[in-house]
């Protein structure tokens, strides 16, 4: 499954706005943000890359006036780490992830609300804000960002959301188009006046079936503390491995 997982990122970063294939590495970048989260790059499955592939790689991203940084299962190319350390990378973080597949989906069951899939651009801009709200700090509201949620619907992802009783977003989650046989869940949040009620659990679930519905082998996701483990485990995600985030220079 490590190799799953590494193979999808690989293939989701040549799907990127821009993309670069540099030896053992792929490099994905999205000229209308600076964020990390969305310009980083990745190693090839079984990669060995020498002090002349990193070099390059750091070039690429200077280049663009972006800190490097990669993400990756370090077990599916064991000689990356090393290469990058050597280099002068450091840890940014390590993440479990969990990886839920047909047989071990587990729906919650219903709670007063309906999971629903939007349908215009008011619906996109109302999760934007939803999820912005959720992760008070590390996101801001934008039209770039209700794009972005679009793109993923239209890519062949899905966005999955709640409705509130005053009409917006309760709390909403995305899942990437799939590859190599598998997809990543991401991006779940509930509004603060919201929580407890089981919108994560609700919404992840949906979009786990939803994929499973198109074929897709299994569903993955990192999660950000024990709270957030518990639901995801409670739905049918299993710990399975390790990602690692590496960031040139001092952390």
């Amino acid at each position: 499954m490590d190799t799953d997982v590494q193979s999808f990122a690989v293939a989701h970063l040549r799907h990127r706005p821009e993309a670069l294939e540099l030896c053992c590495f792929v490099a994905g970048f999205d000229p209308t943000s600076t964020s990390p989260y969305l310009n980083y790059a990745t190693p090839l499955p079984g990669a060995r890359p020498g002090g002349r592939d990193v070099a390059t790689l750091v070039e690429a991203f200077r280049d663009r006036g972006l800190r490097p940084r990669l993400e990756f299962a370090p077990d599916a190319a064991p000689e990356v780490e090393p290469a990058l350390r050597r280099a002068g990378f450091v840890t940014e973080a390590v993440h479990e992830y969990l990886v839920c597949t047909p047989s071990t989906l587990a729906p919650p069951p219903a709670a007063g609300f309906r999971v629903e899939t939007p349908a215009d651009d008011e619906e996109y801009r109302a999760i934007d804000a939803a999820l912005a709200e959720a992760f008070a700090g590390d996101a801001v509201a934008s039209p770039e960002g209700a794009a972005r949620l679009r793109r993923v619907q239209d890519a062949g992802g899905a966005v999955r959301f709640v409705r509130s009783p005053d009409g917006g977003c309760a709390g909403a989650a995305m899942c990437s188009a799939p590859a190599e046989g598998t997809a990543e869940l991401a991006g779940v949040g509930t509004r603060p006046a919201h929580r407890g009620r089981g919108v994560a659990a609700a919404v992840t679930a949906a979009l786990a079936g939803a994929m499973f519905a198109r074929g897709t082998r299994s569903v993955w996701l990192e999660y950000s503390g024990e709270g957030s483990r518990r639901v995801y485990e409670r739905v049918g995600f299993r710990p399975r491995g390790t990602r690692l985030y590496l960031v040139f220079g001092e952390s």
